[in-house]
């Protein structure tokens, strides 16, 4: 395992740095804002900024650690200007996570603690699978998706590239959730939702159309 530079700070970039160290990985520093740059988080410098990507490339390996909870696209914008630039994206898996051998994830996905990821489930590029969330078996999550903490996919669901799922929300098995949609908090996913929104409760309905 080559060394990582962390690119964006904040409490999610927290996370990342306490899986990264638990799976056995060393940490160069971090790229965040001009404003942030020379400061430090938990053991780490900001050495630099997005724009420094390509110094970095030949020797080190990334991890995109800027969280989100409504919107991708900044994230998807970063991995792409890793991908330009030349440098790989790494995988993490935080030691206490539970990941199946007959499991499939992809570069730049991070799974933080004691989530687990079942036999036969295939998790796309670029997600983030938070503490406790648990991926059940042949499920399929789409690239840039950020499962939060405690969530519930059950057996043979379907989610759909950006989609956001909150805490503790759950999907009852064989649901398919469309791309681009955000569900909130503590939501039950009952039926398919194949209209791109936000959606609530439980069942969870469409409260505003994206």
């Amino acid at each position: 395992m080559r060394p990582l530079i962390l690119v964006g700070g904040g409490g999610h970039c927290k996370s990342v740095i306490e899986a990264t160290e638990s799976a056995g990985f060393t940490i160069k520093g971090i790229l965040d804002l001009p404003e942030y740059v020379g400061q430090q988080i938990l053991d780490y410098s900001v050495l630099g900024t997005d724009d420094d990507i390509p110094r970095f490339v030949s020797d080190f390996d990334f991890i995109v650690t800027l969280g989100f909870i409504k919107d991708p696209h900044l994230r998807i914008r970063l991995h792409e200007r890793i991908k330009e630039a030349g440098g790989n994206l790494a995988t993490v898996m935080a030691s206490t996570a539970r990941i199946s051998r007959y499991a499939t994830i992809q570069c730049g996905t991070v799974i933080l603690h004691q989530a687990c990821v079942n036999a036969g489930a295939s998790i796309g590029e670029g997600c983030i699978i938070n503490t406790f969330a648990n991926i059940e078996h042949d499920v399929v999550i789409g690239d840039y998706c950020h499962i939060s903490t405690g969530v519930m996919v059950n057996g043979d669901c379907r989610v759909g590239k950006g989609t956001f799922l909150g805490s503790q929300s759950v999907m009852v098995n064989g649901t398919e959730i469309t791309e681009g949609c955000i569900i909130g908090a503590g939501s039950m996913v009952r039926k398919n939702l194949l209209q791109k929104g936000i959606y609530s409760g439980n069942p969870a309905l469409l409260k505003i159309k994206l």
